[in-house]
C-alpha cells in the first residue's frame, strides 16, 4: 500500500481540504503534498492523521500484511 496515496483518498473521501489538513496536524500545505507523496510514513505521524480522518490505517496495512502473509502459505 501506498500510504501517502491513500491517505490523500481517505482526506478526499471525507470531503476535506488539504489546507485543513495541514492546518490540523499544524504544517505547511506543501507538506501535506509531500506526505502524498511517501510510500513510507513516520508511526507517530500516521497516527496523529488516522485520528483526524477518523481513520485507522494501522488496520489496513495489517489487514494487507495478512493477506500477504496467507498468499505466502
Amino acid at each position: 500500500m501506498h500510504i501517502g496515496k491513500r491517505i490523500k483518498e481517505v482526506l478526499e473521501q471525507r470531503h476535506k481540504p488539504v489546507t485543513w489538513l495541514a492546518k490540523e496536524i499544524n504544517c505547511e500545505r506543501t507538506n501535506v503534498y509531500n506526505i502524498f507523496a511517501r510510500q513510507d510514513i513516520n508511526t507517530g505521524l500516521l497516527t496523529k492523521i488516522g485520528i483526524i480522518l477518523e481513520h485507522n490505517f494501522f488496520k489496513e496495512l495489517s489487514d494487507e500484511f495478512s493477506k500477504a502473509e496467507k498468499a505466502r502459505k
